[in-house]
């Protein structure tokens, strides 16, 4: 199977995933591309970048003007992560890439396990916690920079225990803090954009930005414990998989 054709594939499941689930997409596109289309793990990391922050800013149009975006809570989230993301995407080029391999293994098995539990949404809180929605989205927008994830997954779950969102307004909230601290972690990068395959990366963009608007519509019809947990499987074997790479195979 030809590389235009995997990333199609994929790129469409990484939409289906940020479109239906605000999140999640970026963990199974960096391994995707590494393992499917051949990237190293630092290329593989800022391509993701690039394809999350192109494919949610386009999705979030569309939450946008269904009124699912809570516009001042989300900036104020990811303007505590922005410096953070910068800082970890210059780390990142730094680091070993089996450790980064490693530190990622682990972050997808964490998701995985929080979508296979599939809790029920969170009451809202009533109020914000200033400082702990500070920390919380400094951390996601470190994981942002570090590792080339948007971090929906974590973000969405923040958005609604921390700030106090309801599920909806969360998933369209953590579409613009993804959008935004995917875009700063992009600007620690900028010298190894020009090293990527576009002719792979372009596609795979592509793929995606059409996924995304498939799985807001899938999202509407389908349990959202359903996607969760077809979503958390696949992680789980994508982070065992990284782990044997990063200990055994190395």
């Amino acid at each position: 199977m030809s590389a235009v054709v995997l990333a199609l594939l994929a790129g469409a499941v990484v939409g289906l995933a940020l479109g239906g689930m605000g999140g999640g997409g970026s963990v199974l596109a960096v391994p995707a591309l590494v393992y499917l289309l051949g990237f190293s793990p630092v290329e593989a990391t800022t391509a993701s970048l690039v394809i999350v922050a192109i494919t949610t800013a386009t999705s979030l149009y569309a939450h946008g003007r269904d009124g699912n975006v809570r516009w001042r809570a989300g900036l104020l989230f990811a303007a505590a992560g922005l410096l953070p993301a910068v800082l970890g995407g210059l780390l990142a080029a730094r680091l070993p890439e089996a450790l980064l391999t490693a530190a990622f293994s682990v972050l997808a098995a964490v998701a995985a396990a929080g979508m296979l539990r599939a809790r029920d949404e969170a009451p809202a809180t009533g109020g914000t916690n200033t400082a702990r929605a500070a920390g919380a989205g400094a951390g996601l927008g470190a994981v942002t920079g570090l590792l080339g994830v948007g971090g929906g997954f974590l973000g969405v779950p923040a958005l609604v225990r921390v700030v106090g969102l309801p599920m909806r307004a969360a998933v369209g909230t953590s579409l613009l803090v993804i959008t935004l601290t995917s875009t700063a972690s992009l600007a620690a990068r900028g010298g190894t954009l020009s090293a990527l395959d576009w002719t792979v990366v372009g596609p795979f963009t592509a793929a995606a930005v059409l996924g995304a608007w498939d799985g807001r519509r899938l999202a509407a019809r389908v349990s959202g414990r359903a996607l969760q947990r077809v979503f958390g499987a696949a992680l789980l074997a994508v982070a065992a998989l990284m782990l044997v790479d990063a200990f055994v195979l190395r």
